[in-house]
């Protein structure tokens, strides 16, 4: 069993769509209104049918005063990091210290190069990734007396001013699954964001393991990279499936991802401002309460 302690956040995945714009705003706000944390959006700036992903997370953080708003995950190849780092610490300070940091290494190549982006090979975004988060760490440190001094292969940051800082100690979540992006978890993010339905029990431990053993290497504690998880389910009779059952259903499987796996971060995929309703009134707090309980029934033994 792995329970790394974190507080638990939920959160949901909504669908970016142009021509339902106003729709998906409400959805955000619709969140927030049934105790969600957290809201996120994809960024795939080369769908045409998808609102830009900065400019939706600026507009709905106007919108909204208490929920936690992230990309899910932003695409770096797309978004030069330097001046991400402002736009994410701008967005921080303007909200309140609500922005956090979800970063991906880019997959869908043909479109990335189609809109201008460079075309790596995996190690090659992999590198490019743990460079990016050197530079955005960099930006957000301003007080730091040394002048900017990053000369990667894919990017650069030389005599740089730092700056804004933001709101908050803002986390760098990123979206892992293959062991190289794994590590890189481990040694540089605060935070592992993958789509877990993609993934079989044996595989979410491997890649906790994996992460645990980078950030020993790296002289970090493995209990500071937070495990966030995207997921998909519906309400309905009992089953096997994961999340594919009754409100008690989903609490007991949640606390047992929390408890036996190590996750504190649940963002549910999909926009039924109705889903939100019931997680809000009956899956959120049972799960903290049974969380809670464990964790204090160890703490004792």
């Amino acid at each position: 069993m792995t329970d790394y302690g974190h507080d638990l956040i939920f959160g949901t995945f909504i669908t970016p769509m142009h021509e339902n714009a106003e729709q998906v705003v409400r959805a955000a706000q619709h969140a927030e209104r049934a105790g969600l944390d957290l809201v996120t959006f994809q960024d795939h700036p080369y769908q045409r049918r998808f609102l830009e992903t900065w400019t939706l997370l600026s507009y709905v953080a106007a919108r909204t005063e208490r929920v936690r708003l992230a990309g899910d995950v932003l695409n770096l190849p797309l978004r030069p990091p330097a001046v991400l780092a402002k736009s994410v610490a701008s967005l921080d300070v303007l909200s309140g210290g609500r922005v956090e940091l979800g970063l991906g290494a880019g997959g869908f190549w043909d479109a990335i190069e189609a809109y201008g982006g460079r075309r790596l090979s995996p190690g090659q975004a992999v590198t490019a990734l743990g460079e990016a988060i050197d530079v955005i760490r960099a930006i957000w440190d301003v007080d730091a007396r040394e002048a900017t001094a990053i000369r990667g292969e894919y990017y650069r940051l030389v005599g740089a001013k730092r700056g804004p800082a933001p709101a908050h100690p803002i986390e760098i979540w990123l979206g892992a699954y293959k062991p190289r992006m794994l590590r890189l978890t481990g040694t540089k993010a605060d935070g592992w964001l993958p789509s877990i339905g993609r993934m079989s029990t044996d595989e979410i431990r491997a890649g906790n393991e994996t992460i645990d053993a980078a950030a020993i290497t790296a002289g970090r504690e493995p209990r500071n990279v937070r495990r966030l998880a995207n997921i998909i389910g519906q309400f309905g009779p009992t089953s096997p499936r994961l999340l594919s059952g009754p409100p008690e259903q989903w609490v007991d499987q949640l606390a047992a991802m929390t408890l036996e796996h190590g996750f504190s971060g649940y963002v549910l995929a999909g926009d039924n401002t109705g889903d939100y309703d019931r997680i809000g009134r009956e899956v959120i707090p049972a799960v903290r309460e049974l969380v809670a309980a464990e964790r204090d029934r160890s703490l004792a033994s």
